[in-house]
């Protein structure tokens, strides 16, 4: 089977199981509606390519207290006694910034560019963020 493209939502909406199937199987599969046209990718697929080509580039500092996390560029930053401690108040402040862009950055432009980031923190689970946080290939 190919690629599945659809020029309708009735259309899509009564060959949705081939739609999914196609996404599933990493297939192209797009729907029209009006004058945009969308993708359907499978979630897993799409968070791993998301993760490989937008490496954390996490920095991680001790201090005397603790450790420290943040990554440049971005107004993320965690601290933790320990440094797993650190990681999990990453991977929270990852997923508040995430929320922050949904509700009211997506528009702005030092934060428009984040889209594939906060797509990823959005389909990842914890374990996943904190793997990519250290650089991990999950």
């Amino acid at each position: 089977m190919s690629a599945v493209h659809y020029d309708s939502y009735t259309e899509a909406r009564a060959h949705l199981k081939a739609l999914l199937d196609a996404a599933e199987s990493g297939r192209i599969a797009t729907v029209r509606r009006d004058s945009a046209r969308t993708a359907v990718v499978d979630v897993e697929r799409l968070r791993r390519y998301l993760a490989a080509v937008s490496p954390a580039r996490a920095q991680v500092v001790p201090e005397a207290d603790g450790w420290s996390v943040f990554i440049p560029g971005l107004p993320v930053a965690a601290d933790g006694a320990t440094f797993g401690e650190a990681l999990t108040e990453m991977v929270d402040a990852l997923r508040e910034y995430a929320e922050d862009w949904q509700d009211h950055l997506l528009d702005a432009p030092n934060h428009r560019d984040n889209w594939g980031l906060v797509q990823m923190i959005g389909l990842s689970d914890d374990e996943q963020l904190r793997d990519w946080l250290v650089g991990g290939t999950r």
